[in-house]
């Protein structure tokens, strides 16, 4: 064994300074630098080999699909901003308001929209809180069923298109982010599915935790009813199909599609009258931070890929992973509870900077052909949802837990995650058992 021990101990201290809340950035640059000094110092490699460092970075920078992240972001920003979201989820809660369970129903259709408009957890789960959560308690919905909606929906923004977590898996893994975005589609309506489904038999059987919304209650009836839900419902949908029907159907690249959808919110937030330089100068302010943060990330953890390589630590991982029982199979289920047990307390870039570039080169050597990476992807993403709402530190726990009302309680929203984690594990092995539910629809378009 060669340095192979130092880059362990590198990978071990980096994980224990994340773990303990030190920023991911500064985790991977600093551990980097530190175990770069002594593998030099030790002679584990030479300096000339840091020039590779500059290849790396000017590699991920000219990657065209890495600037499809600040066009859905921005996308996603204006809906949240200008009221577009607001008046989408009142609308259609008021639609389903008459059924049992209906303003849970139209929590998981409009988080399902929201989630193909913004691409962003946190910005998501906290509209929906916000809007939809007083609500549903002031017409005597469930505490545990309201807030267990809110977040398990609000969490499909890590799985359907323009998902950020697909746009950087697609640079991670390299593969195409057309096909993830194609492979990703029934898998998440899989889970919206279950989630509806869930509400539906909730309802029927215990009527009183999801009571239907009282006449009074809606405020739009009739014709009115009908051209609110032209103007705030139909206006949306048209152009989360159009930005993703560009690209399932190839007539447009992520990027070129990204940048229609942001200039189409617009467009919508100019005619729903709250289009203002303040609301472009707040969601270009959340977009600029996202969009530093992806790339501050790529770069120190490019810099802490290539020491880690140079000790020799991913090949002595990558052997490892392809020696583990079981072959494909074992090297699948482990890659599952890792990224499950690290998504309970890191964020999905972090995960997606860590370990795929770790899990890359073992898929390849275990046979992974594209589609296989692509179906492996999917399915770290289907993972990442199940860990995104685990109680105790679950990260859509606490966006919830930032604008509940005082009379919902810490124990309410943790209880409320766990039946809808249930429903994410029976999808996470649907589509680990059946890789034709990515595959199939990729296949179908021809990409």
């Amino acid at each position: 064994m060669g340095f192979e021990w130092l880059a362990i101990i590198m990978f071990v201290l980096f994980l224990i300074l994340i773990l303990s809340g030190y920023p991911v950035a500064f985790s991977f640059a600093g551990t980097g630098i530190a175990f770069g000094a002594i593998g030099l110092a030790m002679g584990a490699f030479t300096i000339q080999r840091l020039g590779l460092l500059q290849n790396r970075w000017f590699g991920s920078m000219s990657d065209f699909t890495l600037l499809a992240i600040p066009f859905f972001v921005f996308m996603g920003a204006v809906f949240e901003k200008s009221g577009l979201a607001e008046r989408l989820l009142t609308t259609v809660g008021i639609l389903m308001g008459p059924l049992r369970g209906g303003l849970a129903l139209a929590v998981v259709f409009v988080g399902t929209l929201l989630a193909a408009a913004t691409g962003v957890v946190a910005a998501t789960v906290i509209v929906m809180g916000l809007i939809s959560l007083p609500i549903m308690i002031r017409y005597g919905y469930d505490h545990k069923l309201a807030t267990g909606v809110i977040i398990s929906s609000g969490t499909l923004a890590q799985l359907i298109p323009p998902s950020l977590v697909l746009v950087v898996l697609s640079d991670q893994v390299g593969i195409s982010v057309g096909k993830l975005f194609v492979g990703a589609v029934i898998p998440g309506m899989i889970l919206s599915g279950l989630y509806a489904l869930y509400v539906l038999v909730l309802a029927f059987f215990r009527p009183h935790m999801a009571p239907a919304l009282p006449l009074e209650a809606r405020i739009f009836k009739g014709a009115a009813l009908a051209r609110e839900t032209a103007v705030a419902v139909v206006p949306p949908i048209l152009l989360i199909f159009a930005v993703l029907g560009s690209i399932f159907f190839g007539i447009a690249t992520p990027t070129e599609a990204g940048a229609v959808g942001a200039a189409g919110a617009c467009i919508l937030a100019l005619f729903n009258r709250t289009f203002n330089w303040q609301m472009v100068r707040s969601a270009a302010r959340s977009t600029s931070n996202i969009t530093a943060l992806v790339l501050m990330i790529l770069f120190a953890s490019t810099f802490f890929g290539l020491i880690f390589d140079q000790l020799g630590g991913q090949r002595y991982l990558t052997d490892l992973l392809v020696s583990l029982p079981g072959g494909f199979w074992g090297f699948v289920i482990v890659a599952n509870i890792v990224v499950f047990l690290l998504g309970i307390n890191l964020e999905f870039l972090e995960i997606s900077f860590i370990v795929m570039p770790l899990f890359v080169p073992a898929a390849l050597l275990l046979g992974f052909t594209e589609n296989d990476l692509v179906w492996f992807s999917v399915m770290m993403a289907v993972n990442l949802n199940m860990a995104f709402i685990s109680p105790p530190v679950g990260f859509s726990l606490f966006y919830l837990q930032s604008v509940a009302p005082p009379e919902v309680k810490t124990r309410d929203i943790h209880l409320g995650a766990l039946p809808f984690m249930a429903l994410q594990g029976i999808a996470l092995l649907i589509v680990m058992f059946f890789p034709s539910t990515v595959t199939w629809l990729i296949g179908l378009s021809g990409l």
